[in-house]
C-alpha cells in the first residue's frame, strides 16, 4: 500500500510517501521553489515523492492534513463573532478560503491527475496528522501525546494516547485560546514575522530578565492547574484584523510594536524573556496532566510549539516521563506525513514496526545526488575542484575546520524538517571564539545575537552538556557543563540599559571550552549524532575529535536568512559563492573559494541561473 500524504495553502507545504507502513520519502515545497515557507500546491514534492514508488506500482491513496469544512465552519464562526470589524481580516483570507482550501481535491487533481485507486481525497483533521506524525514514527508501543500549534481547524492543543496503531483524543483546547498564537503575538510585537521568527524570539529570550511573567499572566493569559489556559481576546488582534497585536497591547507594556530591523532595546529582549517562561509553564503543566490522564510513562510531541527546543529542554528535566520523542518536522510540514501514516494504519492492514531510536531514518527523506550528478554538474560549469578518495574526506574536513575554515557540507538525502542536521549543513570550529558573530555576519547574514547549535558525537554528549539522552534532531537545549564553563564578567542582570551597549562584545565573550556554540545563558542546543544515522557526518566530527580532542563542532543550517535549506548542488555552490563561506564539500568533491571565479561575471551563470 502506497499512500501520499499533503499538506498545503496554510505554510510550509509538504508531501510525504508512506510505503507498507514505512516512511519512504518526505520534503517541503520551499526547498524546490527556493521560497521561504511555501503554502502553494507542493508540485515539486509530490513529484519527488512519486520517483520513490516502488517500480510497476502506484499510489493507492491521497491523504490531506486539514479537514477544509471544519477550517470553514471555524472562519464563518469566527466572522460572526467579530463582526462588524472584521472587514480586513475577510479581505486577506476570503479568496485562499473559497477559491483553493475547499477546493483542494481539484487543485491536487491537476498535478496527480487521478487521486489514487478510487480518485477519491482522504482527508485527516489537523491535529491527528500531527499526533500521528510524533506517535507512529516513535520507539514506543504507548505513549501520551500532546500536539499543539497556531490552530488546526478548531484545535490548537490535544492531549491524546497512542496504543499500537490506535490513536485517541482525549481532551483539547480550541481557537481562539492558542499557546502557538500568543507566542506568535509576541513574536510580531517583538520585530519578526509570524511563523518564520518564532525561534528568533526563543534565542532572543536568554538576554533578558523575564520582568513581565505575571503581568502576562494576569492580563493576557488566565493559567489553569492543569496546563489549560484561556487567552484575554481584548488584547490581541488576531481574530479580526491582519495584525498579531495593537495598541492596547502596545500600553500593557509602556512600549511600541518593534518596527522590524529596527534596533532591539533592553525591553524587548526582557519580553521575550517573560514569554518563554509563561511557555515553559504551560508546556509543562500540560504534560503533568497528559500523565495523569493517560497514565503513560512515554511522550511523543508534535506541532510547532514542539519545535520551541528551550521548552522542550526544560520538560526533560522535569523527569516527569521516562522518554519523549518530538517529530523533527512538527510544524505543518509534519502533517503530510502525519496524514499518511494515520491513512497507513486505519485504512489498512499493516503491521506496526516498532524500531529501535525511531522509523524516522534520520529524517533523511529528501532528496540525494549521486557523485556522477555532482561531478557532471561541476564540469557541464567549468566549476574547479577536487576529488577525495573514500576516507581522505574525513580527514581533510577536520583539517579545515581547525584552520577555521568555514565550510558548506551537501551529502547524502536532505532532512525533512527545519533543522538542518549534517546532510546540508554549514560547518565550523567550535573552539574559535569569533566564530558565533563572524557566521551569523558574514555567512548567514541575520541578526547578530541568534545562537549556533553543537553537533556532537553521541557517545560523548554528556562530556559537554547537561543531558544524558539523545537528541539527534537538534530539539533539546541543555546546560554546557559547568566544569568546562568560563563565567564571564557581567551577567543579564548586570548589563544594565542594552541601548548602550555592544552587543558583539557579549556575544564575543568566552563563556567555555566550546564559546563558538555556548548561548549567552550558558546552553546549547545539541545534536547528537550516531554513525547509524549520519555516517557521514559521524565521520567527519570522529576525524575533527582525533585531530583536536574534540568531539563537536558548530552545525548550523545551509542557506542565508530569508531562503530556505539548500536542496541541490546547484542551491549549495550559489549559496557557497554568495556568502564568505570558505570551502564546499559535495560528497567528496572540495572546492575552494579562492579557485572559483566569480559568478557575478559569468554570462553563463546569469543566463542558466537569471542571477540578479
Amino acid at each position: 500500500m502506497n499512500i501520499l500524504g499533503i499538506s498545503a495553502l496554510y505554510h510550509d507545504s509538504a508531501a510525504a510517501l508512506v510505503c507498507d507502513g514505512k516512511i519512504v520519502a518526505a520534503a517541503s515545497e520551499e526547498r524546490f521553489t527556493r521560497v521561504k515557507a511555501d503554502a502553494s500546491i507542493p508540485r515539486n514534492a509530490i513529484e519527488f515523492c512519486l520517483t520513490k514508488i516502488p517500480q510497476n506500482q502506484s499510489v493507492d491513496y491521497v491523504v490531506y492534513y486539514d479537514n477544509p469544512l471544519l477550517t470553514l465552519d471555524r472562519w464563518l464562526e469566527n466572522c460572526v463573532v467579530t463582526s462588524p470589524y472584521n472587514e480586513k481580516i475577510i479581505n486577506k483570507t476570503f479568496d485562499s478560503m473559497f477559491s483553493s482550501k475547499l477546493w483542494i481535491h481539484e487543485e491536487l487533481r491537476k498535478v496527480l491527475g487521478k487521486l489514487g485507486k478510487n480518485d477519491e481525497l482522504y482527508i485527516c483533521e489537523h491535529h491527528i496528522s500531527h499526533a500521528a506524525s510524533a506517535f507512529y514514527p516513535s520507539p514506543f508501543k504507548e505513549a501520551a501525546i500532546i500536539t499543539m500549534d497556531g490552530v488546526g481547524e478548531w484545535a490548537t492543543t490535544t492531549i491524546g494516547k497512542g496504543n499500537d496503531k490506535d490513536i485517541e483524543v482525549i481532551e483539547e483546547i480550541t481557537y481562539p485560546n492558542s499557546l502557538g498564537l500568543l507566542y506568535s503575538a509576541f513574536t510580531y510585537f517583538c520585530g519578526f514575522k509570524v511563523n518564520f521568527g518564532e525561534y528568533k524570539l526563543m534565542g532572543l529570550a536568554p538576554y533578558g530578565q523575564a520582568k513581565y511573567v505575571e503581568l502576562i499572566k494576569k492580563e493576557l493569559v488566565d493559567i489553569k492547574k492543569d496546563g489549560s489556559f484561556k487567552l484575554n481576546m481584548d488584547y490581541f488582534s488576531f481574530a479580526n484584523d491582519i495584525v498579531m497585536t495593537g495598541k492596547k497591547f502596545e500600553e500593557l507594556f509602556g512600549v511600541k510594536r518593534r518596527i522590524p530591523e529596527e534596533k532591539i532595546s533592553k525591553i524587548y529582549m526582557d519580553i521575550a524573556a517573560s514569554i518563554q517562561v509563561v511557555t515553559e509553564e504551560i508546556v509543562i503543566k500540560i504534560a503533568r496532566h497528559a500523565k495523569e490522564i493517560t497514565g503513560c510513562k512515554n511522550l511523543v510531541m508534535a506541532g510547532g510549539i514542539a519545535l520551541n527546543c528551550v521548552a522542550n529542554g526544560k520538560l526533560l528535566k522535569e523527569n516527569i516521563f521516562e522518554e519523549i520523542w518530538i517529530q523533527p518536522a512538527a510544524g505543518d510540514a509534519g502533517g503530510a506525513l502525519g496524514a499518511a501514516l494515520y491513512a497507513t494504519y486505519v485504512m489498512g492492514d499493516i503491521e506496526r514496526k516498532i524500531c529501535e531510536g525511531d522509523s524516522q531514518n534520520g529524517s533523511c527523506l529528501g532528496p540525494e545526488y549521486s557523485e556522477c550528478e555532482i561531478k557532471d554538474f561541476l564540469d557541464e560549469n567549468n566549476i574547479s575542484y577536487l576529488y577525495y578518495q573514500n576516507n581522505e574526506i574525513y580527514d581533510a574536513i577536520a583539517k579545515f575546520l581547525q584552520e577555521d575554515k568555514i565550510i558548506g557540507l551537501f551529502n547524502g538525502r536532505m532532512e525533512f524538517g527545519p533543522r538542518a542536521l549534517g546532510n546540508r549543513s554549514i560547518i565550523a570550529n567550535p573552539l574559535s571564539q569569533e566564530m558565533q558573530s563572524k557566521l551569523n555576519l558574514k555567512i548567514k547574514f541575520r541578526e547578530s545575537f541568534r545562537p549556533f547549535a553543537p553537533a556532537v558525537l553521541s557517545e560523548r554528549v554528556s562530556d559537554y552538556f547537561d543531558i544524558d539522552v539523545e537528541s539527534p534532531y537538534m530539539l533539546l537545549v541543555a546546560g554546557v557543563r559547568e566544569d568546562i564553563c568560563d563565567k564571564c564578567s557581567g551577567s543579564v542582570e548586570e548589563w544594565g540599559n542594552y541601548d548602550d551597549i555592544d552587543m558583539l562584545k557579549i556575544i564575543n565573550q568566552k563563556r567555555s571550552e566550546l564559546p563558538a556554540i555556548t548561548h549567552v545563558d550558558y546552553s546549547a542546543r545539541v545534536q547528537t549524532v550516531d554513525k547509524k544515522r549520519k555516517p557521514y557526518f559521524y565521520n567527519v566530527i570522529k576525524a575533527f575529535e582525533t585531530l583536536t580532542g574534540c568531539g563537536v563542532v558548530v552545525n548550523t543550517s545551509f542557506n542565508v536568512r530569508g531562503e530556505p535549506i539548500v536542496c541541490t548542488p546547484k542551491d549549495a555552490y550559489l549559496c557557497f559563492m554568495r556568502t564568505n563561506m570558505d570551502i564546499l564539500v559535495l560528497e567528496n568533491f572540495v572546492l575552494f573559494k579562492e579557485m572559483q571565479k566569480p559568478i557575478e561575471n559569468d554570462e553563463n551563470w546569469r543566463e542558466i541561473y537569471e542571477l540578479d
